[in-house]
């Protein structure tokens, strides 16, 4: 066998609310310090990398997945956000990133100005 690919993709999970795009991934085993998050031009990018080199010992279990290596998502999101306000937290085990959309522009109308000669 050759060497086995030491990459996973997480799940992913995109929704709206009124106020934002919200992107929701569990990482168990992965520390927050080893994620990064970027976004740019609308597409939100996360990478990283778990380093989760304990297993379980126990006599009566027959399938270990552990999950190591690197893992990278791009996720296009589906409105504009106001990428310096992102905010992403960490709890249980589970990267939830909230995406601010941003406000939407508004047409400005414009008065036509009538010059006599």
């Amino acid at each position: 066998p050759g060497k086995s690919m030491k990459s996973f993709v997480p799940a992913l999970d995109v929704y709206e609310t009124d106020k934002a795009v919200m992107v929701e991934t569990p990482l168990a085993g992965v520390r927050p310090e080893d994620v990064e998050i970027t976004v740019q031009k609308g597409v939100l990018i996360i990478k990283g990398e778990s380093k989760r080199e304990h297993e379980v010992d126990e006599k009566n279990y027959y399938r270990k997945e552990v999950r190591s290596g690197s893992f990278y998502r791009e996720v296009l999101l589906p409105t504009q956000v106001t990428e310096d306000k992102v905010v992403a937290e960490f709890e249980n085990g589970m990267l939830k990133i909230t995406c601010p959309k941003a406000e939407p522009a508004v047409a400005k109308k414009i008065d036509v100005k009538v010059i006599k000669k």
